[in-house]
């Protein structure tokens, strides 16, 4: 089996115009495309790109400003998030990418909340995702909640290992809601991969590829894909493989070695 792979088009082709991304990743053998900030895209551009490249559209961000580990987001929270949704829809994306944190420009964290105690992070997280499941089950969208490096990248972020995701999840007990599996950030944050893929990949419904250190195409870094990617496959994932790297030397370099190693 081959898992499909898709592109983040606003880490790669960012050497072309938007609406050429489409078409130059499926042309790369791509089966979808993601992106991070709807909010700055024409989407009914971005929609008829991907229609006339015949690509789909895997997801994008959808919580922005918002924090779920604040509990005085909640309902700010759920209202970005049915925009968000209501975006996905428009550009036909079968999915949302959500966090535990706001996070800023750069994917700085926006507030670290030294102010609030652990219980009432995670409560608060706990709180605000049973509403979101709700919502997604109601909207028949799927919701993935990543969890982030704190090391190199996102600093104070809460959400930092694939054990606290996934059993967060498995609670809610919601089809529609799982963790998003960041193989670079969890590289980072906790190793132990292929350990990790086999107690919790019940849990995964989107996975993120970059290798580390160096946020790099595969073949860059200390992780071993094939291997990686292998297991996955071993341990019934049947998703999507996103590839949201930053070229170490142009797009067509990474591709060649994405394809390599997969």
């Amino acid at each position: 089996m081959s898992l499909s792979k898709c592109a983040c088009i606003d880490t790669l082709y960012t050497e072309l115009p938007w609406v050429e991304r489409f078409q130059a990743a499926k042309d790369d053998g791509f089966e979808a495309v993601e992106f991070w900030d709807w909010r700055i895209r024409d989407l009914n551009e971005t929609r008829k790109a991907a229609q006339e490249a015949g690509i789909s559209i895997s997801g994008f961000n959808g919580d922005a400003d918002y924090s779920l580990v604040d509990p005085d987001h909640k309902q700010a929270y759920l209202d970005f998030l049915k925009q968000s949704i209501a975006a996905a829809k428009q550009v036909g994306a079968a999915s949302v990418t959500i966090h535990s944190n706001a996070l800023g420009d750069a994917g700085i964290v926006v507030d670290h909340y030294d102010n609030l105690s652990h219980t009432v992070k995670l409560c608060s997280m706990y709180d605000t995702l049973l509403e979101c499941a709700k919502l997604a089950e109601e909207e028949e969208i799927n919701l993935n909640l990543e969890a982030l490096n704190i090391t190199t990248d996102h600093v104070g972020n809460f959400l930092t290992t694939t054990q606290m995701g996934a059993e967060i999840c498995r609670l809610i007990n919601s089809p529609r809601l799982k963790i998003l599996y960041d193989v670079y950030h969890m590289q980072l944050n906790e190793g132990s991969l292929c350990d990790n893929i086999s107690k919790y990949c019940d849990q995964f419904g989107h996975i993120h590829v970059a290798d580390a250190p160096g946020r790099h195409e595969p073949g860059t870094g200390e992780i071993s894909y094939k291997k990686v990617i292998r297991h996955l496959e071993s341990c019934g994932y049947t998703g999507r493989i996103g590839y949201e790297l930053f070229p170490a030397d142009g797009t067509e370099s990474a591709v060649k070695a994405i394809m390599k190693n997969s």
